[in-house]
């Protein structure tokens, strides 16, 4: 109906339900009178503006199919790729652009496009365009190209915003409605419907039982935020379905990897949210699962748009909770459903086993002998030069299982080990022993030996009759009688041995000791004198270090008693202060007083 209207250049704006082929109606009349290419002419002369990456994809593809005769050069534009190879694409002259609106702007911005030369234009899936809003962007774009131009609007449902936007800037449109009078009643006529009350907790062991019914081919899932794309997508990989996520937060590169796989059938389960609902033609497509509500009826009808297409039937199941009924008795009402009430819905209710074929005794688990698909793995990711960043959480694992294992483990460098005593490097320590084949010291193990074991041995062997071992303190003032006791231990000054240790030998701590002469202390008399303070050799001795008493402190007798009391520093013969108005009075009085002396007699 709207192809001899726009051959002839008339504005169409054209309305119909998903999957009649809206696509060829704009494309084949552009093509027609965009014409052949030529060598002199760079600027583009068609542009199709669409909301969505993949629907800009898939556009592209038929219209590259319609001009298969004509070798139009057709370019796609669109965010998340690298600007080169489309920058280069306009500098060598293209005919049709399709683009999504943010990109075409920043090209434009950029003056390495110019819509100068543009004769026709085209809109598909305005109200999409119009709920993602990108209208402030679609007038931009309608005042940089000529005012004398086709212009032609395709949706499946025309909002009051989309058809102000007609009368504004389309040339007396003629309104093409492939549609019957009960609206999106009859939408799917060929699709199976089922709507089913279910509790959060179970969706996904139904939805694994779902996908395991009998004739099923490939089978997309709706959700409503990325995150349950994510969680859906990991559950269904580890109870063995071939899936794969298509969402806003992943790259460019990772979404066409997954449509790809879908498309070519390495993976039968795609799971996205609204973004592949629009547009999106994959052949074979048998069921389609809301896993979450959708929004309002717009959804509705173009997620399960996505099967039944072109003559086929399909199956389409709507997963309703409890606190979602109010939204979807609206749903139901607005495209006059018989659903009104879901039937409530168990993962082992019988009627999911005999409405879906599913064999009895199915699990929520694929048997191993089913899994025959090669998975996303098994398709490359295409390397588009990606802007921004990547936020999937299943992407970001990758991306550091990757980083850890190019990340290398640095040399460790060997520490060389010196024994100090007090802080200072002692004079045994032995030179480096540097062998065959070893690097840095080398620590003899029958030393450290001799170092450690005997101790345990030689506390149990110590005679009851030895004297106590000395106890060390920071400061000798702060307790007088250990510090004297210590004193009294070991004497003031120790010869040192008059042979020299062979060198290259090392002497342990005990052995020192033990050869050192001790003093007796049941023979050390207190320093009380000069006199007395001489070591054994007549040498004087270190003097005794003087202990300060400690101040006594006060201990009240109870938390509440008063420690310190003021003194009273005022006497019987002070005054007190007169105050600013006994002041007044007095002066008053006096006043009075040296008036009657004068006159003889009071003022009045």
């Amino acid at each position: 109906m709207a192809l001899p209207l726009a051959l002839s250049g008339q504005d169409i704006i054209g309305q119909a339900r998903t999957g009649t082929g809206k696509t060829y109606a704009f494309g084949v009349a552009m093509l027609q009178r965009v014409g052949k290419p030529r060598k002199n002419r760079k600027k583009p002369r068609g542009l199709v503006v669409v909301p969505t990456r993949e629907l800009a994809v898939q556009v592209t593809e038929d219209l590259v199919t319609a001009a298969g005769k004509l070798g139009s050069r057709i370019l796609t534009v669109y965010g998340g790729r690298a600007y080169e190879p489309q920058i280069e694409a306009l500098k060598q002259g293209v005919d049709v652009i399709v683009g999504t609106p943010g990109r075409l702007l920043d090209l434009v911005k950029q003056k390495h496009l110019d819509l100068g030369q543009i004769q026709a234009l085209v809109l598909d899936e305005a109200d999409r365009m119009l709920d993602l809003g990108f209208l402030p962007d679609i007038e931009q774009i309608i005042k940089l190209v000529p005012a004398e131009r086709q212009t032609m609007l395709f949706s499946a449902t025309l909002p009051g915003e989309i058809v102000a936007l007609s009368r504004r800037y389309l040339n007396r449109p003629t309104h093409v409605r492939a549609e019957n009078n009960d609206a999106e009643a009859e939408a799917t006529p060929q699709t199976t419907q089922f709507v089913w009350r279910v509790h959060r907790m179970d969706k996904i062991e139904i939805l694994s039982r779902l996908l395991q019914c009998e004739g099923r081919g490939l089978t997309m899932v709706f959700c409503e935020t990325k995150r349950a794309c994510d969680m859906v997508t990991d559950e269904l990989k580890r109870r063995g379905f071939a899936v794969a996520a298509v969402h806003g937060d992943l790259g460019q590169g990772q979404r066409e990897q997954a449509l790809r796989a879908f498309r070519n059938g390495k993976i039968d389960v795609l799971v996205a949210t609204d973004v592949a609902a629009r547009g999106i033609d994959v052949d074979d497509v048998t069921h389609v699962v809301n896993y979450d509500c959708p929004q309002d009826e717009k959804s509705y009808v173009h997620r399960i748009g996505r099967t039944g297409r072109a003559g086929r039937t399909g199956v389409a199941v709507t997963f309703v909770e409890w606190e979602e009924l109010t939204r979807w008795k609206v749903i139901n009402n607005a495209l006059s459903l018989d659903f009104r009430e879901p039937v409530e819905t168990y993962s082992t209710s019988p009627h999911i086993y005999s409405d879906l074929g599913i064999p009895e005794g199915t699990k929520g688990v694929l048997p191993h002998a089913n899994r025959s698909r090669a998975g996303l793995a098994a398709e490359e990711v295409e390397d588009l030069g990606e802007t921004g960043r990547t936020r999937s959480r299943s992407s970001r694992r990758g991306r550091d299982d990757d980083r850890e294992e190019r990340r290398e483990r640095p040399a460790r460098t060997p520490r060389e080990r010196r024994r100090t005593r007090g802080g200072r490097v002692t004079e045994e320590t032995p030179a480096p022993v540097e062998a065959e084949g070893i690097q840095g010291p080398v620590v003899e193990l029958a030393e450290v030996e001799t170092d450690v074991a005997p101790r345990k041995d030689s506390r149990e062997e110590r005679p009851a009759e030895a004297a106590p071992r000395r106890s060390r303190t920071r400061k000798a003032g702060l307790n007088p009688e250990v510090s004297l006791a210590a004193e009294a231990e070991v004497p003031a000054r120790v010869e040192p041995p008059t042979e020299e240790p062979a060198r290259g030998s090392r002497r342990t701590r005990r052995e020192q000791v033990a050869d050192a002469p001790r003093w007796d202390s049941e023979q050390a008399e207190p320093w009380e004198d000069d006199a007395a303070a001489e070591s054994w050799d007549g040498e004087p001795a270190l003097e005794a270090p003087v202990s300060h008493p400690e101040p006594e402190k006060i201990i009240p007798p109870s938390p509440f008693a008063v420690i310190f009391r003021s003194p009273d520093l005022a006497s019987d013969d002070d005054e007190i202060a007169p105050s600013a108005a006994s002041e007044r009075v007095q002066n008053r009085r006096r006043a009075q007083g040296r008036g009657v002396q004068r006159g003889g007699r009071r003022p009045n």
